[in-house]
């Protein structure tokens, strides 16, 4: 028993051997750099991937996104400018939230408009049929509800 044990660690052993994981190696010339770069990677989605960003995402789009996020701060841009050259090249998904232009104001005020229009089409409807019950009832009313009224006792 003990030897088939051995074994089979010594299998795993030399399997995990194969098992390297990828990982970036990208030189900054300063912390600050890195942070901002860190950051970029964190703020942009991946256009290929749903609701992932560009840091955790294994996609070739994701990755030549992070390498044009490199070059550019080493570059000299801004976030700023890394940013909008992102939306320029893959369109405004590429950013969680966003920004209020004249493409995106139906996001953000289409819900508020089509709650003002219902309570206004409520309310309009509310006041054209409203018409309000007679104070006094007539001979005819009262006889009816007196033979209603007898029928239930």
């Amino acid at each position: 028993m003990r030897w088939s044990n051995r074994l089979i660690a010594a299998g795993l052993l030399f399997i995990s051997l194969f098992a390297v994981a990828e990982q970036e190696t990208l030189i900054f010339d300063n912390d600050t750099l890195r942070e901002r770069y860190l950051d970029l990677t964190q703020q942009l989605r991946c256009p290929k991937c749903e609701n992932q960003n560009i840091a955790g995402s294994n996609s070739p789009i994701a990755e030549d996104m992070r390498n044009k996020t490199y070059e550019l701060l080493h570059l000299g841009y801004s976030d700023d400018q890394v940013v909008s050259y992102m939306i320029d090249r893959y369109t405004e998904f590429v950013i969680y939230q966003p920004r209020l232009n004249w493409g995106t104001v139906w996001l953000w005020l289409g819900p508020v408009m089509a709650l003002l229009l219902g309570g206004l089409m409520v309310a309009w409807l509310a006041r054209r049929s409203g018409a309000e019950p007679p104070d006094e009832l007539s001979d005819d009313d009262r006889s009816r509800l007196q033979t209603l009224l007898d029928k239930d006792s």
